[in-house]
């Protein structure tokens, strides 16, 4: 339920909103793809924009595309966001990476009351894709690895229960890593990599490329083909019906704007 001020969470909305049109322009720029995930492309399926309580904005990318953003990011962001990775914030736990913003700080549930020591603006994140054959091998030894790399992974909102241990998680990481065939094969699924434990989703290729555009807060950014699908794969409800007031969960326990 939301516990944040409208007003604030708005405020930061349009502060994330200035972070993808930064980053989008960087993605044109050396013509990377990437495209709206999980509740960023929910909302503006249903709401053309954010969900009203969200508190975050998702993005994928292929993982080529993923690897060279990651080696220009620093480069080319502006001083409001912070690139942020293993690497480049030696506290922060996650595999995954974040855009960061300089402007307004978030607290998450799972961070409240404890001293991370990591950057806490708020967040778009982003996450590298994959592609397996399909079959009913892969599958299981994708969800089985998902599995796995939840159990050793730091506590977050997705992971309550998880153990961080790097070392392990890096090895089943690169278990799915090694099995990636490619784009070319129409008949191939498109998988997370893992280094985001949340949903093991699973997606046609076909139905996800080429990309299309839709609008999204009064502007065109890049979705699945077939976004339909996309969150079908993702939503086990019907993900066009608004949840009751006690569903609509939120990242934030707190979220302060740096005037």
């Amino acid at each position: 339920m939301l516990t944040i001020d409208s007003k604030v969470l708005r405020e930061a909305q349009l502060i994330m909103l200035d972070m993808l049109v930064e980053f989008d322009a960087i993605c044109k720029k050396y013509k990377l793809q990437y495209w709206l995930d999980s509740g960023t492309l929910l909302g503006a399926v249903r709401h053309q924009g954010f969900i009203p309580w969200d508190d975050d904005i998702d993005l994928s990318m292929p993982i080529e595309d993923y690897m060279k953003f990651q080696q220009i990011a620093q480069d080319e962001l502006s001083d409001n966001i912070f690139f942020q990775t293993r690497k480049t914030d030696k506290k922060f736990l996650f595999d995954y990476i974040k855009l960061r913003s300089n402007k307004a700080s978030i607290v998450e549930f799972h961070e409240q009351g404890r001293e991370v020591g990591y950057h806490q603006g708020v967040f778009v994140d982003i996450f590298p894709m994959f592609t397996l054959p399909n079959s009913e091998f892969h599958k299981n030894y994708y969800n089985e690895i998902f599995k796995l790399i939840r159990d050793t992974s730091a506590v977050s909102l997705h992971t309550p229960n998880g153990k961080n241990m790097p070392k392990v998680r890096a090895k089943l990481l690169e278990s799915l890593s090694l099995m990636h065939e490619g784009w070319e094969n129409e008949e191939g699924k498109v998988i997370y990599g893992g280094e985001m434990p949340d949903v093991a989703a699973w997606f046609d290729i076909k139905e996800v490329f080429p990309l299309k555009n839709i609008t999204f807060e009064g502007l065109e950014f890049p979705m699945p083909h077939n976004p339909e699908h996309y969150l079908g794969s993702i939503y086990s409800f019907n993900f066009m019906e608004l949840p009751p007031l006690d569903k609509r969960t939120i990242h934030a326990h707190k979220i302060s704007i740096k005037y």
